[in-house]
C-alpha cells in the first residue's frame, strides 16, 4: 500500500511539472512570433462570439432568481430599495465572474480537449509538424490567447444580463421604473469592484485553455481518449477555477480594500 501510495504521490507530482511547463511555454509564446492571427481570431470567435447566447441566457435567468430571492429576504426587513444595489455588487463582484468561468469550462473546456484530442488520435497534428508547421503555437497558443480575452468581454455580457434580468423581474414585482433601477444599481459599484473582478477572469480564460490544450496534446488510446480528454478538461479546470478565484479574491482585498465588501 504504501508504494502505491509513493507511486500515486511520484505520478501526481511528475503530471503536474509537465503541466506546468506547458502552461509556461503556452505564456511564453504568445508573445514571441511569428503570431497567427488567423487562427486566433477563428477561435475568438469560436469560443467567444458562439458562446454569447449561452452566457446572455444564463445571465438573464440568474438576475430573475437573484432578484426573486432578494426580494424574499430584503422584505423582511422593509429594505426592498437595496435589491438593485445588492444584486448588481453581487454579480459584478463575483457571481459574473464565477458562473462565466464554469460555463466556459463546460463549453470551451471540453471543446478544446475533444478537438485537440481527436486530431492527435487520428495523427493530424503529427501531419501539421510534418510540413515544418509548430503544431502546439498553432493549435494551443492560440486558444489560450483566444480564450484570454474572451472571458473577460463574456464577463461583462454575464454582468448586463443579470443587471437586466433583475430589472426585468423587479419591474414585475413593484413596477419599478428601467431609470431608478440602474441609479440604484450603480449607486454602490465602485471601480475597484468591476476592474480587479473582471479581469481575473483572464486567468480563468488561461486555466481552461491550457488544461484543455494539454489533456488533448497527450490523448491516447483512441477516441475513449478523447472522451476521457474532454470530461477531464471540464472536471480539472472547474476544479481550478475554485481555487484560483479564492486566491485571486485574497489578493484583490489586500490591494483593493474597497473592492468587493
Amino acid at each position: 500500500m504504501i508504494d502505491r501510495l509513493g507511486r500515486w504521490v511520484l505520478e501526481t507530482l511528475a503530471a503536474v511539472g509537465e503541466v506546468s511547463v506547458f502552461a509556461g511555454r503556452a505564456l511564453l509564446d504568445v508573445f514571441l512570433p511569428p503570431y497567427e492571427f488567423g487562427e486566433f481570431f477563428r477561435q475568438l470567435y469560436e469560443l467567444g462570439w458562439r458562446s454569447a447566447p449561452l452566457i446572455a441566457a444564463s445571465g438573464v435567468a440568474i438576475g430573475v432568481v437573484m432578484s426573486m430571492h432578494t426580494r424574499s429576504t430584503l422584505a423582511r426587513f422593509g429594505a426592498e430599495d437595496m435589491i438593485p444595489a445588492g444584486l448588481g455588487l453581487s454579480v459584478v463582484a463575483e457571481i459574473g465572474p464565477l458562473v462565466t468561468a464554469l460555463l466556459m469550462a463546460g463549453r470551451a473546456g471540453a471543446g478544446i480537449g475533444a478537438e485537440l484530442g481527436a486530431m492527435r488520435v487520428t495523427e493530424q497534428i503529427d501531419a501539421l509538424e510534418a510540413v515544418a508547421v509548430d503544431s502546439f503555437r498553432y493549435l494551443s497558443v492560440t486558444r489560450v490567447a483566444a480564450s484570454v480575452v474572451a472571458l473577460p468581454l463574456l464577463t461583462v455580457l454575464m454582468d448586463f444580463a443579470a443587471i437586466a434580468g433583475g430589472y426585468a423581474a423587479e419591474m414585475l414585482a413593484s413596477g419599478m421604473s428601467f431609470d431608478l433601477y440602474l441609479t440604484r444599481a450603480f449607486t454602490y459599484i465602485d471601480f475597484s469592484d468591476v476592474l480587479p473582478s473582471t479581469l481575473k477572469t483572464a486567468v480563468f480564460g488561461f486555466i481552461i485553455a491550457v488544461t484543455g490544450s494539454y489533456l488533448g496534446f497527450t490523448t491516447s488510446r483512441g477516441t475513449e481518449g478523447v472522451g476521457h480528454a474532454s470530461t477531464r478538461a471540464v472536471v480539472v479546470s472547474s476544479i481550478l477555477i475554485i481555487v484560483a478565484d479564492v486566491v485571486l479574491v485574497r489578493i484583490i482585498l489586500f490591494f483593493f480594500p474597497r473592492g468587493m465588501v
